[in-house]
């Protein structure tokens, strides 16, 4: 058994599990998710009349040598309930001269010294801020999405080692290299 996915999942208010035809969704105050769930999965409701309502994932009696799925459900439906009641955030930097974006509708246009528009289709169940034209803040209910957009973004101009120039995760460490001149001395 897992360890984790023994602990219960406790349930804040305002937030609903439902559980249907092979697929859980969990509705909150953000929004709705849905996952397949594996046939194996079993999931259990308890109410308590201190802490309220918590959820416990269980595996079935024929398939007990499936416990590593227990505790990847239960963190996938934690990251569920965490994104439909506080929501998922990554912030990116641009750093260069003339690098700069803008959201255009459903387009998030960046502008980073290629000779061609680079313009970012934004998933649905997102939303993108731009700040100083350089600062982008992704936010969403859904972990995956946010930051599987969040690297997409990253990829359009990683930073590069020698003057760290490029699109970076807020925060991340870019370790420089030494140029061609530092060989010579």
């Amino acid at each position: 058994m897992s360890r984790k996915g023994r602990l219960p999942i406790e349930l804040p208010k305002g937030v609903e599990v439902l559980v249907a035809n092979g697929e859980i969704t969990v509705k909150g105050p953000k929004g709705s998710v849905r996952h397949a769930l594996l046939p194996c999965i079993e999931l259990k409701i308890e109410k308590n009349e201190t802490q309220g309502q918590s959820l416990s994932v269980g595996l079935t009696d024929k398939c007990a040598e499936m416990n590593n799925f227990q505790g990847l459900f239960r963190a996938l439906i934690q990251n569920m309930v965490l994104g439909t009641t506080q929501g998922f955030v990554k912030e990116l930097e641009m750093i260069g001269v003339g690098y700069r974006c803008a959201v255009q509708g459903n387009l998030l246009d960046i502008q980073i010294g290629l000779s061609h528009p680079t313009k970012i289709e934004i998933p649905e169940g997102i939303t993108v801020k731009v700040e100083k034209g350089t600062a982008i803040m992704i936010t969403g209910v859904n972990n995956q999405v946010v930051g599987q957009f969040a690297a997409n973004v990253r990829s359009v101009r990683p930073p590069e080692p020698y003057q760290g120039k490029g699109i970076r995760y807020k925060g991340e460490f870019v370790r420089k290299k030494a140029g061609k001149s530092a060989a010579k001395k």
